[in-house]
């Protein structure tokens, strides 16, 4: 069955939540679009135990993260959602649009989706170094690393010294959408053999995120899930 697309409304909430979390290294919601791209179209499956304490920047959320335990259940609600969007429209060959954020003048600059894709390779670093190693099709992460690191304080990894110009922008961010489809396929055969090797964690081929009953609870409190937010709500 085809998740429905995240209303605006939808945009907002989760985009409110994260807002919510006080560490620097917590994403916001175009680093979380960049985040998730590279972990669906990248080598091998990763269990949300693992990464979604990336997306409030340490182990644990604060304390005050969630105003209510509403608040915490639409968010492993949207959450997951957002997730199987990106990996419904990869593996139908869609062409996939980065959710970029605009500034007061209108502009989508790309940069924090472009960070936020280099955090999901963290995570697997050593696992994309093929790719990267790769001159056939290594150049579908160029636009990614240009963006990524326009604004770098060390300059010499800033990909241009001058000003970036508007079409020079625009021409990153167009191959940047190019390159997701482009490296979502390069690691396909390596999926699917992950998938063959441990039918348990990766069967479904639409790799859908989602929070087992018996996982750590997502909120960081130590229980299983089905103890803690996972438990039925009496109403």
């Amino acid at each position: 069955m085809k998740e429905k697309s995240l209303t605006d409304a939808d945009y907002d909430r989760l985009a409110g939540i994260l807002n919510h979390f006080r560490s620097e290294r917590a994403l916001n919601l175009e680093q979380l679009d960049g985040f998730f791209a590279a972990l669906v179209s990248g080598p091998g499956h990763i269990h949300p135990s693992e990464f979604l304490p990336v997306l409030w920047g340490g182990e644990m959320a604060d304390e005050d993260a969630f105003e209510s335990r509403q608040e915490l259940e639409e968010f492993l609600d949207v959450v997951p959602r957002h997730w199987n969007v990106i990996a419904e429209t990869l593996q139908s060959g869609d062409v996939y649009l980065p959710l970029l954020l605009e500034d007061e003048e209108g502009t989508a600059h790309g940069n924090d989706w472009a960070q936020g894709f280099l955090r999901g390779m963290g995570l697997r670093r050593a696992d994309w170094a093929g790719l990267l190693d790769d001159e056939e099709h290594g150049g579908a992460l160029v636009p990614i690393f240009a963006l990524a690191h326009e604004h770098d304080p060390d300059p010499t990894m800033r990909p241009y010294q001058e000003t970036m110009s508007p079409d020079r922008r625009e021409q990153l961010i167009v191959g940047m959408s190019a390159g997701i489809t482009a490296i979502y396929r390069y690691f396909e055969p390596r999926r699917l053999a992950a998938a063959r090797l441990s039918p348990e964690s990766t069967s479904r081929s639409r790799r859908e995120m989602k929070v087992g009953r018996n996982d750590p609870c997502p909120c960081g409190s130590g229980k299983k899930y089905k103890h803690c937010c996972g438990r039925p709500t009496l109403h």
